[in-house]
């Protein structure tokens, strides 16, 4: 009997496939022949084009039935969150719909299924008082975002099936579609000349994107389970993360305004002193995330910055 190649293939069901690194995943399996890929997102229409595209709720139980019995996939990954940390505190209800209800149905039916369920957590799940993190260090958010978070990975940590939970950290790099990135933000708005309010007391190892796609990917080819930190090289404030953006790009450093967290009044409390250890990632996954520079370099010349 000779088996068509769909047989032979991994079945991919990517939820939030419309998010910034929901594209970016689409756009790496996509190109992968091992892999027969379904996206899916809360919009009518995907984003990317020329990809076998699903509408799905996850907040409704039967859309989320539908199409995990449907495809039937072999591997989930959901990027889809409710990731406004401000508007986390005053729509909660929506919040824990999006960020929680939505991860335990996928988590029912991918059980029901045997399928591996990758899930997008944070780091704050981290009250930002002792970064960096490792995945055994104790978890305590201090914001409503960051408590939906933390309830997401205890709903996967109970399901009985298989899965894994990654924890990025200020998450920046290309995508084509949708709002820009900390990074093309700062470089637009002080091409523009406009004055830029840069936080100095807010900690971590910045992600960047493609090093996330690659560590999921590596969950699937080495058949990793449990929980990862994913993060980038190096440890700094965001205002010196700002600067470094300005020197690569040969940008007016002197429109970018030092202040501290607290003068922004935000609603959320943030985490400070946070930043994620990689360790474990480098040493089950093989991670190897970029410099800094080097991301600045793959951008430049992908979106001709």
């Amino acid at each position: 009997m000779i088996l068509s190649n769909n047989l032979l293939k991994k079945r991919l069901l990517i939820i939030g496939s419309n998010g910034m690194l929901g594209q970016r995943l689409v756009e790496y399996f996509s190109a992968n022949l091992s892999f027969e890929l379904l996206c899916s997102s809360i919009e009518k229409k995907s984003f990317i084009p020329l990809v076998t595209y699903q509408t799905v709720d996850i907040t409704e139980k039967s859309s989320v039935k539908k199409i995990i019995k449907e495809f039937y996939p072999d591997y989930i990954i959901n990027t889809a969150a409710f990731t406004n940390v401000d508007g986390c505190e005053s729509e909660k209800e929506l919040a824990w719909k999006i960020n929680v209800t939505g991860p335990e149905y996928i988590s029912f039916y991918a059980k029901t299924i045997k399928a591996h369920f990758i899930h997008i957590s944070s780091d704050y799940v981290f009250d930002g008082n002792a970064g960096p993190y490792a995945e055994t260090d104790r978890v305590n958010p201090i914001s409503y975002y960051g408590k939906s978070k933390l309830a997401s990975e205890n709903v996967l940590h109970k399901s009985g099936g298989k899965y894994t939970i990654i924890r990025p950290n200020v998450l920046y790099g290309p995508a084509k579609y949708g709002r820009d990135d900390f990074v093309k933000w700062v470089i637009t708005s002080l091409r523009k000349n406009k004055p830029i309010k840069i936080v100095d007391d807010q900690i971590n190892n910045p992600t960047y994107i493609d090093n996330l796609v690659s560590a999921i990917s590596s969950v699937i080819h080495f058949n990793k389970t449990g929980l990862y930190h994913i993060g980038g090289k190096e440890l700094l404030d965001r205002y010196d993360f700002t600067l470094r953006i300005a020197d690569f790009f040969n940008l007016d450093k002197s429109r970018i305004l030092r202040i501290k967290t607290e003068e922004l009044n935000q609603p959320a409390k943030r985490p400070l002193k946070s930043g994620l250890i990689t360790l474990r990632a480098e040493t089950e996954l093989s991670y190897k995330p970029y410099s800094i520079e080097e991301t600045f370099a793959l951008m430049q010349k992908e979106l001709n910055l």
